[in-house]
């Protein structure tokens, strides 16, 4: 077994049994991006092995104030499967998670295949759907805390969604209301123009970043475009809901 193996390893257990690992990057301070991504794609195959199905692909760090805070100059991404859906309304587990936390997020439901170097207009030709979403972000790392590399060979920290109901990809996403309440209490309240001004950019980003590992977009994959607001961190009782304008509204239930 390769030593990018046995870090796919570590990181697809910490994940599949909810257990906190030490960041890769103490014992690698030298990892590079193209082997966190590796180390991803190994990680997600042992899912795919498992019996799990790829559904899509999220973005990450796609607000300007998240970029200049680690950095970077790029969003992220990483891989999605039908095992980390959850069902709107319903209630999540906390203990399936190390450091559960929910960000606000617009979701496209891709109705052609995408993929390479293509513009706003073309992206969104290929799209069939946009629908209100939370992503369930979890990082296992101890603490908390992680240096670039260690959060993109984590998946990017993405280890859940639930999705609302989809509308015509033909509502203007460049600059809706969003409100994210907890309880009842708005708890983040920002803007879709948050997500690099505007989240079809974010849908350009994922069909060129894709590509360069070999895949594409296709029909029927959801791409979730990235954090509208900060993530807030799950506790158990909580009743957290997403209302975006003109796309509507997502909840769910904090469980044991």
């Amino acid at each position: 077994m390769t030593a990018l193996h046995e870090l796919a390893v570590r990181v697809d257990e910490a994940a599949r049994t909810a257990t906190a690992i030490p960041q890769l990057t103490n014992d690698l301070p030298d990892l590079g991006i193209d082997d966190a991504y590796a180390i991803q794609a190994l990680s997600i195959r042992r899912r795919l092995e498992r019996g799990e199905r790829r559904i899509g692909v999220k973005m990450g760090l796609t607000s300007r104030a998240k970029m200049i805070q680690v950095g970077v100059d790029e969003v992220i991404w990483g891989r999605l499967t039908d095992a980390m859906l959850l069902e709107e309304g319903a209630s999540l587990s906390k203990k399936r998670y190390v450091h559960p936390r929910a960000e606000p997020e617009v979701v496209f439901l891709m109705g052609r295949r995408l993929s390479g170097r293509v513009t706003a207009l073309e992206a969104m030709a290929a799209v069939e759907g946009v629908a209100p979403a939370m992503e369930i972000i979890d990082s296992r790392y101890q603490a908390f805390r992680f240096a670039l590399p260690d959060v993109i060979a984590d998946n990017s920290s993405s280890s859940g969604l639930v999705i609302g109901s989809f509308v015509s990809p033909r509502v203007d996403l460049s600059n809706l209301g969003v409100v994210l309440s907890v309880n009842g209490t708005p708890r983040q309240i920002g803007s879709t123009a948050a997500i690099l001004g505007n989240p079809v950019r974010s849908l350009v980003a994922a069909a060129r970043m894709v590509a360069q590992w070999g895949e594409s977009l296709e029909p029927g994959d959801l791409v979730m475009a990235g954090g509208v607001t900060a993530a807030h961190a799950l506790s158990v009782g909580e009743y957290v809901e997403t209302n975006i304008e003109a796309l509507g509204r997502v909840a769910i239930t904090v469980g044991e």
